[in-house]
């Protein structure tokens, strides 16, 4: 197929091989970019017929990813993690996709395995990135490691998902929140010129939670779905440390009563996502009516 596949990978060894196994048969060619690995890495890439390029490791993912893409020789990229994988059936969708003339780009959902369960709800799902693009119509901005590849000209949807094998372990995603996203989230609000306030160290998690959770059925997701919403409002809580401590952990005072007032609207707006999933479960239309009006009383407290 005329499409060379694009590998950003650091140390991974252990993963990258079933991403390469997955797409060997279909590529044009594999491009490996290795962020200086020590585990034997570009071993397991030349293995698979891989051309390997050296690069230092770089905080800023998507700087050697772009420049993976410089190397690729096919009309058409595939820009893949090394913990990711794609089944047959995307396979088949992709080569009729890179067969049409009008698109320079196309949005492919993404499966989240995360502690060994396909996450269905939440940001985890469908979680569309923008990964099949046309030579030289496509770039990360390298402004922010969750950003999306930027398309000059037209782009399409398929239907057919890719795998990531996302988290397998908590010392994994607690080592990649410490040293990878929550300082890449961190400088984009210094960026902006955010200053925080005392109050963002309730609304940053909090919001997280309430969003996750409810807001987009994370609850749905069962253990793990509670887990995860945690897990993503303890991150964002990391973030206002880290702005915090930007600071010099500078003192802020803050008045018993302010506080309770801040946690009470936590609570209303709280209370109103509760009722809003009892509507959405609700399979009397009756009782759905009742927590719909419930609801309105909430948001208007």
């Amino acid at each position: 197929m005329n499409i060379s596949v694009v590998i950003s990978t650091y140390n991974r060894a252990d993963s990258l091989e079933r991403t390469l196994a997955s797409v060997k048969k279909f590529a044009g060619e594999i491009i490996v970019v290795d962020n200086s690995s020590t585990d034997g890495t570009p071993r397991v890439a030349k293995q698979y017929g891989a051309a390997v390029y050296t690069r230092p490791n770089n905080l800023m993912l998507n700087v050697n990813k772009n420049y993976g893409f410089t190397k690729a020789t096919k009309d058409w990229i595939l820009c893949l993690d090394d913990d990711e994988v794609i089944p047959p059936e995307l396979v088949s969708e992709m080569k009729d996709a890179i067969g049409k003339t009008d698109v320079n780009g196309y949005w492919l959902p993404r499966k989240n395995i995360i502690f060994g369960k396909w996450i269905r709800h939440g940001i985890w799902w469908p979680d569309r990135q923008l990964r099949l693009f046309r030579k030289g119509s496509g770039s990360y901005p390298e402004k922010h490691v969750h950003e999306y590849i930027e398309v000059t000209g037209a782009t399409g949807v398929l239907t057919n998902a890719y795998v990531h094998y996302n988290y397998d372990t908590l010392a994994q995603f607690l080592d990649k929140m410490q040293r990878i996203y929550t300082e890449s989230e961190m400088q984009k609000y210094e960026a902006a010129g955010y200053r925080i306030s005392w109050r963002d160290a309730i609304r940053f998690p909090a919001s997280d939670f309430i969003k996750l959770y409810f807001a987009q059925s994370g609850y749905k997701d069962g253990l793990h779905g509670l887990v995860l919403a945690s897990l993503q409002a303890f991150y964002s809580f990391i973030i206002f440390v880290k702005l915090w401590e930007k600071e010099k952990f500078r003192e802020i005072d803050i008045p018993v009563q302010h506080a309770l007032e801040e946690m009470e609207k936590t609570g209303r707006e709280t209370a109103y996502w509760v009722t809003t999933v009892k509507m959405r479960e609700a399979k009397n239309p009756f009782v759905r009516v009742w927590h719909q009006i419930l609801r309105k009383i909430a948001h208007s407290s």
